[in-house]
């Protein structure tokens, strides 16, 4: 149980910015700022060394400081979920001990190719954005359990989704796929396939295969 002293909660202050002593507090390890009508956040941030946690959620960001993925410790979740961000900088490659990342309700059209260096994500959120299209290099989250794609405009996904072994969750609800790799027949762990709201796909045989074996398939 995280120590209360270490954890600063300002969510829903209608602070407009962050006040500057929370700069001063270099023991935090989680840090709420969530729906506070931020249009940006400095990068004093980086000066948090401690951090595991970051609440950013729900405010009106169009970027975030590249200092964010320079905290060694940002491990446990980042929420930049509900925001206006259209890009990540490439320094949130160097979060690589990361579990969690929401970037859901933002204004991505291309993927943050970043993403794909935090080899540690557990559980990943993009829902509803634009994305077309996913690189091959998102093979490397090789720890990915949860991947949630909803209403994005993905119509088909990389070969390289064979990679992610450890993979139970896969919702692509709401895309306009086109086609999907036979491979993901093969993730041996896979126990939900979303494919609700998408329409004019052809369902492959190989989804009968996943269904025999237990997976839950929803179309």
């Amino acid at each position: 149980m995280r120590d209360i002293a270490k954890t600063l909660n300002l969510w829903k202050k209608h602070l407009g910015s962050v006040p500057e002593y929370v700069w001063e507090q270099r023991e935090l390890e989680a840090l709420i700022l969530a729906d506070n009508d931020l249009s940006s956040i400095p990068e004093q941030i980086g000066q948090l060394q401690e951090l595991r946690m970051i609440d950013l959620g729900h405010n009106q960001l169009t970027q975030v400081p590249a200092s964010l993925g320079q905290l060694p410790h940002l491990a446990d979740f980042l929420y930049l979920h509900d925001n206006r961000l259209a890009s990540l900088p490439a320094a949130f490659a160097g979060l690589t001990r990361l579990r969690y990342l929401n970037i859901s309700n933002n204004a991505f059209g291309t993927f943050p190719e970043c993403i794909s260096s935090m080899a540690s994500l557990i559980e990943l959120r993009v829902t509803d954005n634009a994305i077309a299209s996913l690189p091959e290099s998102f093979g490397q989250l090789s720890q990915l359990r949860e991947l949630h794609l909803r209403n994005n405009k993905l119509t088909r996904l990389p070969d390289a989704i064979s990679a992610l072994r450890e993979l139970r969750q896969l919702d692509l609800r709401g895309n306009p796929i086109e086609h999907l790799p036979a491979s993901i027949a093969e993730l041996p762990r896979l126990e939900k396939l979303d494919l609700r709201w998408v329409n004019d796909f052809v369902f492959p045989e190989w989804i009968a295969t996943l269904e025999a074996r237990g997976c839950a398939v929803y179309y």
